[in-house]
């Protein structure tokens, strides 16, 4: 009997001592938020265009451009010059179309509310009012809806595949209006009506202050971008000189190429960031 109680001890000492040291539990890695380049890519609807075909694609521009004006002027400083503006070209090309796409979508979001609040009214439930979006929605989101609906039949699960919508989507509007959703879903309630048509009013309201700031900031963009773009045509023309092409195809000539270069490059991104609007963010991922 002794020895049963002193073993019964023993256990219990042993058990209250390995409580005291915590073990590694393995925890569930963060998820990884896209680089700038890749929520770029997001951004202007390409997401089946990785960072690396565009690093290439930049790198193979520059290269081409910067040999066929090396070859047509005769003068590698010309073909320098060349060679980092075109590199730029296809990343510059990117940004512009993930511009448009922003201000595109900016337009339609108060529409694809307004169909979502409709739907609902109906007596469409949540699920079912998202998914006939990809017939009745807006044309540029419907993509996007006609993927979240084979997401929604193939797994069943909402949450899930609200999250790949947002990831589709890539724009903060889209992630407002999925969180909203998904925490109606989860809480319940009848305000889901009111809650739409006050976000519709207040997208409507949104788009239509930023739409009447950026006519009216439209020309000193323009301005930047002619001041920018006058010296190197003029530049272009002078190549077609011999004179003009041996002046500044020397270490000299060279220097006072790239430094324009630098202090143009400089100057536009400056004129624009003091310029610019500011952008709503993706706080909601």
């Amino acid at each position: 009997m002794s020895a049963a109680l002193g073993a019964l001890l023993g256990a219990g000492v042993l058990l209250v001592w390995w409580s005291c040291w915590a073990e590694d539990v393995p925890r569930e890695a963060p998820a990884r938020r896209p680089g700038r380049l890749r929520e770029l890519l997001l951004r202007a609807g390409l997401p089946g265009v990785g960072p690396a075909p565009l690093v290439l694609a930049c790198l193979a521009c520059g290269a081409l451009s910067g040999l066929l004006v090396a070859a047509l002027t005769g003068a590698a400083t010309f073909g320098a010059c060349a060679a980092l503006l075109g590199g730029g070209a296809p990343f510059a090309a990117v940004r512009h179309r993930a511009r448009a796409r922003t201000i595109a979508l900016r337009e339609v979001w108060p529409d694809v509310v307004d169909h979502l609040r409709s739907a609902i009214r109906a007596g469409m439930s949540l699920p079912e009012a998202l998914v006939q979006l990809q017939y009745r929605g807006p044309e540029p989101v419907r993509p996007a809806f006609a993927r979240f609906a084979a997401d929604y039949r193939a797994s069943g699960q909402l949450q899930g595949s609200l999250t790949r919508l947002k990831d589709r989507l890539a724009d903060p509007v889209a992630d407002n209006i999925v969180e909203a959703l998904r925490v109606t879903r989860e809480v319940g309630g009848t305000d889901l009506g009111r809650l739409l048509g006050t976000l519709s009013e207040f997208l409507r309201e949104s788009a239509r202050t930023r739409g009447e700031l950026e006519a009216r900031q439209s020309w000193t963009v323009n301005a930047a971008r002619l001041a920018v773009a006058a010296p190197w045509i003029v530049l272009l023309l002078m190549s077609s000189q011999p004179a003009a092409v041996r002046a500044y195809d020397t270490p000299e000539g060279a220097v006072v190429l790239l430094g324009g270069l630098t202090v143009s490059v400089a100057a536009y991104r400056l004129m624009l960031r003091l310029g610019a609007l500011p952008e709503p963010r993706r706080v909601l991922r």
